[in-house]
């Protein structure tokens, strides 16, 4: 019997509230319609896992808006790659749990182990491309573009009615860390990104697309099938209609750039 391929991965990035986590269940739904099963061979974890502890007064500074969590440094970079390497090679691992109201770990894990090693591995979060190792480990990587005016509105409405937080406090955090580091850190990591996905989960065009080459893996890696790679997927770019252009890189448009190609690398065991 052949060896089980190792977890396929993916990125997923973009601003904070663009839709990110969202995105991530509407692709384990839809693989669900064609099959339920496929629900138990798709893992997400967050960056947020990674968040480096924050001493008490660390603690404090934050309580006072004076630290910066949109920041590279807030993250422990390293660990996120030790444990997705841990993964894909079937290791067993303890992912802490992160409690956003109370910018802590809650004290709970999610263990993975060879048993449970999955076939479609996701990482998300704002700063999943930043780094370069954890970039380059990711087989396909999605960006979820929302325009600044969602991600704030959906940002206020959640902090204050999940969180308790007041709308001054929102706004200044905002414009003091949360936009800079945006424009600083996140949003020039798009270029990396293989499918663009604008409006996030509501993009069907782009869902179906990441859907039907999730169901392709899925399916030769449990039938066993000789291993190959998933073809090569180019980038797309998604208007404000949700109309989808998928060009290859000799096409090309009087009036329009040509989509750069991208590949999709398949690591073999």
């Amino acid at each position: 019997m052949l060896k089980k391929k190792e977890p396929f991965l993916i990125g997923v990035a973009g601003g904070i509230s663009s839709g990110k986590s969202t995105v991530c269940k509407k692709i384990i739904e839809e693989l669900a319609k064609l099959n339920s099963q496929y629900q138990k061979h798709v893992l997400v974890i967050s960056l947020d896992s990674f968040y480096k502890p924050l001493s008490p007064e660390e603690l404090l500074k934050l309580e006072r808006g004076e630290l910066n969590l949109d920041h590279p440094s807030a993250f422990d970079d390293e660990l996120a790659y030790e444990t997705l390497i841990n993964i894909i090679n079937g290791k067993t691992v303890q992912i802490p749990l992160y409690e956003k109201k109370r910018y802590t770990f809650s004290g709970e894990t999610l263990t993975v182990t060879a048993e449970k090693t999955p076939d479609i591995l996701i990482i998300e979060g704002i700063l999943v491309f930043y780094y370069p190792k954890i970039r380059e480990l990711c087989q396909m990587k999605l960006f979820v573009d929302c325009d600044a005016d969602t991600r704030l509105s959906r940002r206020v409405l959640r902090d204050m009615s999940e969180y308790n937080r007041h709308l001054d406090q929102i706004l200044s955090y905002y414009q003091k860390y949360v936009k800079p580091a945006f424009e600083e850190f996140c949003l020039p990591t798009k270029k990396y990104a293989d499918v663009i996905i604008p409006r996030g989960a509501e993009n069907t065009v782009a869902i179906n697309l990441i859907v039907q080459h999730l169901n392709d893996y899925l399916n030769s890696s449990r039938n066993e099938s000789p291993k190959q790679e998933i073809n090569n997927l180019l980038t797309v770019s998604m208007n404000s209609q949700s109309t989808s252009s998928m060009n290859s890189s000799n096409s090309s448009s009087p009036n329009k750039t040509p989509s750069k190609r991208t590949d999709i690398p398949y690591r073999p065991h």
